[in-house]
């Protein structure tokens, strides 16, 4: 199959999955199909996936990926020992493991084409993604707890793993508490990754996005945490904090120095 015929592939078996879509018509324009193709993995929910989907999938999103360009860690330089600032999309970055901030459910959003990470990074993935955290969620019997964190396969994404942590919900002003969950983040994500034997984590902006956190204090908290865990550790891991926006960008230049 040429890499379009794949995603219409993908497209038709989603759509046949749910009888109120069979008849959606796919559009021509290669950019609609994009969308209805991400839109149709948003919203599916947790379920066995067949051996030809699963391989498509593979093939089609790591092409994806590789148009975008992928970003090797060797490609960066550090602002300090074992500290990199990069911005850019973090699922085009080749690392053990890269940090999703996720919800309680760590589901991924359901919302279709949102534009927050944890709809990107499951997008990018594949839907694989979606059943590993829900396998975790089901046996663990309850929501992720603010400040935890869970670790997955990353799939179809450049990385070796995706770790999943739930950053804290500001609410007005901020509090003590706020502070100490987003630290525990931080160091839920570091130890775990240690467990798996990585070496680089690349960090996203936990919480300052639609949880409200405020973004220079969230930096300050997040910088650190991780240099004082480099330090007890004397630097066994090297830690990547990639952002998006300018606004972060100058705010962790300006901190890290």
């Amino acid at each position: 199959m040429t890499h379009e015929e794949k995603r219409i592939f993908l497209i038709r078996s989603l759509l046949s999955e749910q009888p109120g879509y069979r008849s959606l018509k796919i559009p021509s324009d290669e950019r609609k199909q994009k969308d209805l193709l991400r839109s149709l993995m948003n919203v599916r929910m947790p379920s066995p996936l067949s051996d030809k989907y699963i391989e498509t999938e593979s093939e089609y999103l790591k092409e994806e990926t590789r148009r975008k360009g992928v970003t090797h860690i060797s490609d960066l330089t550090p602002v300090s020992d074992g500290i990199y600032l990069w911005r850019g999309d973090i699922t085009t970055l080749d690392c053990d493991a890269i940090v999703n901030a996720a919800n309680s459910a760590l589901l991924g959003c359901f919302q279709p084409l949102h534009g927050c990470i944890d709809n990107c990074i499951h997008t990018y993935a594949g839907l694989r993604l979606r059943n590993a955290c829900a396998e975790i969620m089901e046996k663990q019997g309850h929501e992720e707890e603010t400040g935890q964190a869970k670790i997955t396969p990353a799939f179809n994404l450049p990385c070796r793993y995706v770790i999943h942590t739930v950053g804290p919900i500001v609410n007005g002003r901020l509090t003590e508490t706020d502070e100490k969950q987003l630290a525990s983040c931080y160091r839920s994500c570091l130890d775990l990754a240690e467990k798996n034997g990585c070496k680089s984590v690349a960090f996203c902006c936990i919480s300052t996005g639609v949880f409200a956190f405020p973004q220079r204090r969230a930096a300050e908290i997040a910088i650190k945490t991780v240099k004082d865990r480099i330090s007890a550790d004397n630097g066994k891991i090297e830690v990547i904090f990639n952002v998006f926006k300018t606004e972060d960008y100058e705010i962790y230049r300006e901190l890290l120095g």
